[in-house]
């Protein structure tokens, strides 16, 4: 037979444990497993990642407009959509983006187009940025469909999905372009710009 010796510190400390134990216990709130919002996969928790960023990203939209915007993912998912199918020059493989063409958004900020589009308003250009601070420059005419049909596309979707963080949420797609090098992932603002005479 074992004799196993407990000192009288040792049981102390193991009771004042347990009513430590007891009084978290009664004071935290109970989560029944039909409440708890935990996702149940891995995957489940990277969508629920991508949806918590999508739902803080806003794209700015300023310069010399005569509505600045501020628009969310959400906001965006109101306004006339197109889908576009480009090929990956990194994977090879054709991927189907989705969202709103860039000159919709320029429209609803107040940018001429159209026929409104002639003389000085033609040296017009519009500079979008991502939250790396990469940078790129079209002109104003090269994203009026009466001038030619360029599709760039402020993408929220791709394959169907949400475009992953480390590109998205938004991410300006030029699609008839040789090589992606005015794409621009993490799309964070718009900015138009008039040059002064």
């Amino acid at each position: 037979m074992t004799t196993v010796r407990v000192s009288a510190r040792a049981i102390r400390s193991g009771a004042s444990l347990l009513l430590v134990l007891a009084v978290l216990f009664c004071a935290c709130p109970r989560v029944s497993a039909q409440e708890a919002t935990l996702p149940a996969t891995p995957a489940a928790a990277q969508a629920a990642a991508i949806d918590s960023k999508a739902n803080g990203a806003r794209l700015a939209v300023g310069g010399d407009v005569t509505t600045p915007l501020s628009l969310s993912v959400a906001d965006l998912s109101g306004f006339p959509r197109k889908t576009v199918k480009v090929m990956n020059e990194h994977t090879g493989k054709e991927e189907t983006y989705q969202g709103v063409p860039l000159a919709e958004i320029l429209k609803r900020a107040g940018v001429p187009q159209g026929a409104a589009l002639r003389g000085a308003a033609l040296a017009t250009y519009v500079r979008a940025e991502g939250e790396d601070g990469y940078s790129v420059v079209f002109s104003l005419a090269e994203l009026d469909a009466g001038i030619q049909d360029s599709d760039v596309l402020v993408a929220d979707t791709v394959d169907g999905g949400p475009i992953p963080d480390k590109i998205g949420p938004l991410r300006l797609v030029a699609p008839h372009e040789k090589r992606p090098a005015r794409w621009v992932r993490m799309l964070s603002s718009i900015t138009v710009v008039k040059p002064s005479h």
